[in-house]
């Protein structure tokens, strides 16, 4: 997954025509551990419709608080520099919940005028 490091990468990846997807941890979460080992895995399933980024939080906290991120790990879907759709909660996601996630947010994409 491609780590975003500033904000002006952020703003630019998420200016795309294409969905991105954007993923928003820390190093010390546990939670954001467990998501690891099957997100490159979820990556490859949406390839060519998804872009996913993963952002610090720590690193990006005027960013994190203008986007009101509080729970971790959180996905945000952008399109066109737009929020679409969010998965914000301060639990434990699971791979299904994340693909689940991800169909809504292609769902959304799609219904969207172009």
């Amino acid at each position: 997954m491609q780590k975003i490091e500033t904000e002006a990468a952020f703003r630019e990846q998420i200016a795309q025509e294409q969905l991105t997807i954007a993923v928003f941890k820390t190093t010390w979460c546990v939670d954001c551990h467990y998501i690891e080992p099957f997100m490159p895995d979820i990556e490859q399933q949406y390839a060519g419709r998804v872009s996913f980024v993963e952002l610090d939080r720590d690193d990006l906290p005027d960013l994190c608080s203008e986007l009101n991120i509080l729970g971790i790990p959180s996905f945000i879907a952008f399109r066109k520099g737009q929020e679409i759709v969010r998965f914000v909660n301060k639990l434990r996601k699971s791979r299904e919940e994340i693909e689940q996630f991800a169909d809504r947010a292609l769902q959304v994409a799609e219904a969207l005028p172009n």
